[in-house]
């Protein structure tokens, strides 16, 4: 039995960085689905101001998560051991996110 402060010994670090990226494109293509729903949701039964500009809003966020994600998959993969993700580009990530979830719930309802 190994002690409690003991780390696993099968556990591979080296694989961390590939799991990471595949996150990050998972990511992406759900923020990719949204995008596509929600501009199909403005044009479906007439389109009014409010819902165009939802969804030029989502398009927006998209590229710029998008843009966001390109950068961390390109690090992850330079890099042996990449570095941290930065405070600016994990809030930035995560109000992309939010601000993408908020303008889909204006065009639903």
């Amino acid at each position: 039995m190994r002690g409690a402060d003991a780390a696993p010994a099968d556990r591979d670090p080296g694989l961390q960085p590939e799991r990471t990226r595949l996150a990050w494109r998972r990511t992406t293509l759900s923020g990719t689905v949204v995008a596509v729903l929600a501009a199909k949701a403005a044009l479906h039964g007439g389109a009014t101001p409010v819902s165009v500009l939802a969804a030029a809003l989502c398009c927006a966020l998209w590229l710029a998560f998008l843009r966001i994600a390109h950068g961390r998959i390109s690090t992850l993969a330079a890099a042996r051991r990449p570095r941290a993700l930065t405070p600016q580009h994990a809030v930035a990530a995560a109000l992309c996110t939010l601000v993408l979830a908020l303008c889909g719930a204006v065009l639903v309802l």
